[in-house]
């Protein structure tokens, strides 16, 4: 009975340090995304990244766009430093398959100090080597 509480346990354990490993991929995304920081960025993306968003309105309707890594890193470093911006993850819930991982984070987007609008933000991410690479990301939009 010991040894099934110790293997639980264990199991237990290494399933939480996988979801904070995959959480960091995620953080270290934030951290590079408001520093401006491509580099930090890509560190932690899939060079074949696949990025959409869902814009949500009631007057314009719903619209799916798709954006070009390249596209997204130079928008991120085009903005400009006067301009305060910070998006706050609200939680996060992850799951694991093997080598796959699917976190879905819910978010509020503030642009100088006022709410601009919010939405979920979905990650798929792939443990290449040692590290969990993010090789999708779609969010919803709505203000």
């Amino acid at each position: 009975m010991k040894i099934y509480i110790i293997i639980l346990l264990l199991l237990g354990f290494s399933s939480n340090a996988q979801k904070q490993d995959v959480q960091k991929s995620i953080e270290i995304f934030f951290e590079g995304f408001h520093q401006r920081d491509t580099v930090k960025i890509q560190s932690i993306c899939s060079s074949d990244i696949l990025l959409q968003s869902i814009s949500e309105s009631v007057t314009k309707g719903n619209k799916l766009s798709d954006e070009k890594a390249e596209e997204f890193y130079k928008s991120i470093a085009s903005i400009p430093s006067s301009m305060k911006f910070q998006e706050k993850i609200l939680s996060y819930n992850v799951q694991i398959d093997g080598t796959m991982a699917h976190v879905w984070a819910p978010y509020e987007f503030y642009l100088n100090d006022k709410l601009s609008h919010s939405g979920v933000n979905m990650f798929t991410l792939f443990k290449e080597k040692d590290i969990w690479k993010i090789i999708y990301l779609i969010d919803t939009r709505r203000k």
